[in-house]
């Protein structure tokens, strides 16, 4: 037998080993290898479906409402996925609508920050560099002089744009007209409640191995009573 067919042979036996071993801290391992590739293939499958990273964002502000809401999970395409990416004012003219409003709703990092968690807004408008804009807010009607090009964008449950209501959002300084690089992708699909198991990703996870370890604790248990006897007669 050649060092390769030997090599194959132990790797051959190891993994037999693993599959068929009822040693409980193995099967927790196994457990916990089956739990990781089946969360894998489903975060592969969503990124070559959808073309974005993350595929899936959890609403966590009370921005959108009525539309989305605190612990919805939101469902994110490719920008230009389906059908090219719309605007408030284009959708309006084209009597296109997503969430119960026109245009597109889309996901977006503030001044192209990776430092800050991504904005979900509807993007009302593309603005180019100088343009002036007369927007109404709850203090009346005002003017807005782009400072660059970009979507303007606007939460649903909102009175004032993205870009006029935060003087420093998080240590950004005030927020820009969005460029379409800082675009993750546009919403499609809203479920409702599913987003609050990421938003408490880390105790979800120490209850699922919890229960896991005593799962196992439970079947070694069990096993340790039928086994008693056999070795029993087997002194004998």
């Amino acid at each position: 037998m050649s060092g390769g067919d030997e090599e194959k042979g132990r790797a051959s036996a190891f993994l037999k080993s693993f599959r068929e071993s009822e040693n409980p801290y193995i099967s927790l391992v196994r457990e916990l290898l089956w739990v990781a590739i089946v969360v894998g293939g489903i975060a592969l499958a969503l990124y070559l479906l959808c073309g974005t990273w993350p595929a899936v964002v959890t609403i966590e502000s009370e921005s959108m409402v009525p539309h989305m809401n605190v612990g919805d999970l939101v469902v994110v395409i490719k920008e230009d996925r389906m059908r090219p990416l719309q605007s408030w004012a284009e959708g309006q003219a084209s009597n296109y609508s997503m969430f119960s409003n026109f245009g597109d709703v889309i996901i977006y990092r503030p001044n192209g920050a990776d430092s800050v968690h991504p904005i979900i807004h509807r993007a009302m408008v593309w603005v180019e560099p100088g343009q002036q804009l007369q927007l109404k807010g709850p203090a009346g009607v005002f003017n807005y002089t782009a400072p660059s090009a970009g979507y303007i964008t606007l939460g649903d449950n909102n009175q004032v744009i993205d870009q006029m209501g935060w003087m420093d959002y998080r240590g950004l300084g005030q927020i820009m007209p969005v460029k379409k690089e800082w675009i993750v992708g546009k919403a499609i699909l809203a479920v409702p409640l599913l987003g609050y198991l990421p938003l408490n990703i880390i105790p979800v996870a120490i209850i699922l191995i919890a229960a896991m370890i005593l799962h196992e604790i439970y079947l070694a248990r069990r096993k340790d009573p039928e086994e008693a006897p056999q070795k029993k007669k087997k002194k004998r």
